[in-house]
């Protein structure tokens, strides 16, 4: 199928290389502005754009798609159906419009649960077992459109964001692929989503990452685990941001009522910390300033003792 591709992070670029491989024509592939990063500022292409010029197809990269200039230039490349997978645009109505086999949407969640733009981190925040990709047909609202096909995976017990981002991303380019011979044979059946199933899935910050030891142990490893890599799950420690890259929850070692963020025990390897409920085993971590390190390798430094207390004030 002629194919005009929107998307910009890793994630999408593992879509239009399964694309690709499946041998479908990208006729052009439409992704944000380059962006500053790094110390030096430098603007940087997206993996979207770099995956592009590495085949040699055309580039567009608006600013604003929904602008007229944008939508003309749109029009100059033919297309069946258009694929977006975290664009991180909205398209208009006049958009969705142009292709004659509509825009479908890599979502990756189980449509109608988690919809926005961060589904993989609330899915593992939130306890579930399982999650996948929903290939959807686009309308005007925020991944409110016909289901059209899906592909589901569990979520392991120590999946963390960017794991379960990566497997996601293998997914995704098998779902799409999968979708869209099923399209072409007309064997897709749109599936309207339910509305008292749905819910909202908002744009991770790094506010988010804070860690709170009043909450249970259970919640504050999900927490971790849905934050790391990015932004990262922290909290206070001698007056310095301690990042917490791999904690699992555990019953308290000390049953006299200790107080959350309270650290419980300190041995060779981990250190516990209490929770509202239970605790957590803290074994890999980051003070401010330093490199990321096991416990062991931390705890070579830094004396940390049973009493002292995590937490924003510590």
């Amino acid at each position: 199928m002629r194919i005009v591709f929107f998307g910009t992070p890793d994630y999408a670029a593992g879509a239009l290389e399964a694309l690709l491989e499946a041998g479908h024509e990208i006729t052009a592939v439409v992704t944000q502005p380059d962006r500053p990063k790094g110390r030096s500022g430098e603007p940087v292409p997206s993996p979207v754009k770099v995956c592009a010029m590495k085949h040699c197809i055309p580039v567009m990269q608006p600013r604003r798609v929904k602008r007229p200039q944008a939508v003309e230039e749109l029009r100059q490349y033919p297309a069946q159906v258009y694929v977006v997978a975290a664009f991180g645009q909205i398209l208009s109505q006049e958009i969705l419009d142009i292709p004659p086999m509509g825009c479908l949407n890599i979502h990756a969640s189980l449509l109608p649960r988690y919809r926005g733009a961060s589904p993989i981190q609330h899915a593992i925040m939130d306890g579930e077992k399982e999650t996948g990709i929903t290939v959807m047909q686009m309308d005007a609202g925020i991944d409110t459109g016909d289901m059209l096909y899906k592909k589901a995976i569990p979520i392991e017990e120590q999946d963390n964001y960017e794991t379960l981002h990566d497997k996601l991303t293998k997914l995704g380019g098998q779902a799409i692929t999968e979708a869209l011979a099923l399209l072409e044979e007309g064997r897709l059946t749109p599936e309207k989503q339910q509305e008292t199933l749905s819910c909202y899935a908002p744009l991770i910050d790094k506010s988010m990452g804070e860690v709170d030891f009043t909450e249970d142990a259970e919640a504050i490893a999900r927490k971790i685990r849905g934050m790391t890599p990015w932004p990262g799950a922290y909290t206070g420690y001698r007056g310095k941001q301690l990042k917490i890259w791999h904690a699992s929850p555990t019953p308290a070692a000390n049953s006299s009522g200790p107080r959350p963020g309270e650290i419980l025990k300190v041995d060779r390897d981990s250190i516990q910390v209490a929770a509202g409920s239970g605790a957590i085993v803290i074994d890999e971590l980051q003070l401010e300033g330093k490199k990321r390190m096991k416990a062991r390798d931390f705890l070579l430094g830094v004396k940390m003792q049973p009493g002292e207390m995590l937490g924003r004030k510590a």
